[in-house]
Formats: structure tokens, sequence, C-alpha cells
């Protein structure tokens, strides 16, 4: 492991807007659940959620668009997310936070109608048949999110996989969810919406690589049924 990544890890232990809970913590009433507006944001504003947050540039980019809104950026990779915690802390951010863990857990560290939106940005489109149930998209993924958002929540996929995209919206529409909007080309489309929110203004560190080699970025908006 390289000597940077490492500072990183250390400092992610003292940063205020960072938490690592342990597996065990998860799993036995973990003390923010249902409080993450009481004791981390000090506000009543809505929850968002970016699964998968990288480095946390759309985390930090929709919390500074959007100061009345409380942003958490979930990772595994807390070496990744560091670039966006150090930014926040740095600028005196307080309404974005990183929690670095599976999403696999994520019911486990908020309650029922805890969260109003989920972002799921250029995440790991899972190609191969033995990992479908790894798909961020994927039912039973779909039925966690269900369990913490509350009943109009809305959940955003931005991603360059056209694969991706199209298991999505096929299973999206197949399932009776709420397509909202769907975007096959968002820089090129000419039905994208204007007031989409922020899908060309922010772009993650995968989002301006693939933009480079000319991949086409599409976005879904939906609701996940009742």
């Amino acid at each position: 492991m390289g000597k940077n990544k490492i500072a990183r890890f250390e400092e992610n232990k003292v940063l205020p807007n960072v938490f690592q809970p342990t597996r065990e913590e998860a799993l036995n009433n973990y003390p923010l659940k249902g409080n993450w507006r009481k004791d981390v944001f000090k506000n009543d504003n809505p929850i968002v959620l970016e699964l998968g947050c990288g480095k946390g540039e759309y985390s930090v980019g929709l919390a500074k668009a959007f100061p009345q809104k409380n942003f958490i950026g979930i990772d595994i990779k807390g070496a990744r997310f560091w670039f966006g915690a150090k930014e926040a802390h740095t600028s005196e951010m307080n309404n974005v936070a990183f929690l670095r863990t599976q999403i696999e857990l994520i019911e486990h560290f908020f309650a029922e109608n805890e969260v109003d939106e989920i972002w799921i940005t250029f995440p790991d489109p899972q190609i191969k048949y033995r990992r479908t149930k790894h798909r961020l998209t994927h039912p039973d993924f779909l039925d966690r999110y269900k369990k913490i958002m509350k009943k109009e929540g809305v959940v955003h996929l931005k991603t360059d996989s056209e694969f991706l995209h199209g298991y999505t919206l096929g299973y999206l529409q197949g399932a009776g969810h709420n397509i909202i909007t769907a975007h096959h080309d968002i820089y090129g489309a000419p039905e994208y919406e204007p007031g989409t929110p922020l899908l060309r203004e922010i772009q993650t560190y995968y989002e301006q690589l693939f933009s480079a080699k000319g991949k086409t970025i599409t976005y879904i908006r939906f609701q996940i049924k009742s």
C-alpha cells in the first residue's frame, strides 16, 4: 500500500465528516440510523445519498449547488472519497458527509423514510451473468433502497454503460416502476431536459474520462413502486 493511501486512511479517522463503522457495528443498531439529520447535519433538511461515490465529486458538487439538502457519499474505498471529504471539510461545508461501507448493508445505516433521493453515478455495470445480483439497479438493491426511502423518493442513474442503461430501463418498465425520465445521451440528445438536476454541470472523474473517449452518457430518473 502506497504512503499516500496510508496517509488518507489515517486522515479519514479524524475528519469529522467521515464515518467508518465496522460490519459488527452496522449489524447491531448503528446509532446514526434514523438520526443523521439530528446528530450529523443538525437540521431537518432532505437527505440525498450517492452510492459508489468514488472520489466524492458528485456529492460535493451537489452539496454546493443545493445547500438546503444534506448529502452522504457512500463507498467501500475510503482512500478514494478522502478527496471529497477533505475538500468539504476544508471548505467548511456542513451539508455533506461520507460513509465507508458496502452498499449491501445500506438498510442497516438508514431508517425507514429517512432518505429522500439516491444517486447512482457510473457504477460497475457487472456485465457478466454471474454478477447480475451485484448491479446496483438489480431488484434486490431496489428493495433495499425502498426500505429506507420516502414513498415519493427519487433514484437517479447516470452511466456510460449502454448495457446497464438498457438493463435498468427494461427491468423498470417490466416491473411497473415509475420512470420519470430517461435520456440516451445527456450531452447530445435534443430531448435533454434543461430542468434536470445538474446532469451536465457536475462531472465525476470517470465521467470526464468516458466523455473524453467519446462515450455516450445516459441518465434515468425513477421512483420505486410501493
